[in-house]
């Protein structure tokens, strides 16, 4: 039996968490964590971004390319849970967004 919130019970479900939404979540992690971190270190570098940041950022914005196709495509699945595969598609869009912020500004 389980117990979730004071409750006991069964739960009868065949739902599983999509493999392809979880890789997809950690795609989106990495991207997240890399792009934050080539800002905070630009930043502690006094503004001056220095060439091997930009591939991060380049490099980031394919990871969460691929993490958002990924999640999109285990959001289309049945008889799943969807946290993964929404927590993936949103940090990958975010990534996405930050990525082309970051490499318009640095262009203008």
């Amino acid at each position: 039996m389980l117990r979730i919130f004071g409750k006991t019970g069964y739960i009868f479900t065949d739902k599983k968490n999509p493999k392809w939404g979880v890789m997809s979540s950690i795609l989106g992690l990495i991207a997240t964590v890399s792009i934050s971190l080539a800002v905070h270190l630009t930043y502690q570098n006094k503004g001056t971004a220095l060439m091997q940041y930009g591939a991060v950022v380049i490099l980031s914005a394919v990871y969460a390319v691929a993490g958002l196709v990924l999640g999109i495509r285990s959001l289309m699945e049945k008889d799943i849970f969807h946290i993964f595969p929404v927590i993936g598609i949103l940090l990958n869009a975010l990534t996405v967004i930050a990525g082309g912020i970051i490499l318009y500004l640095g262009v203008v």
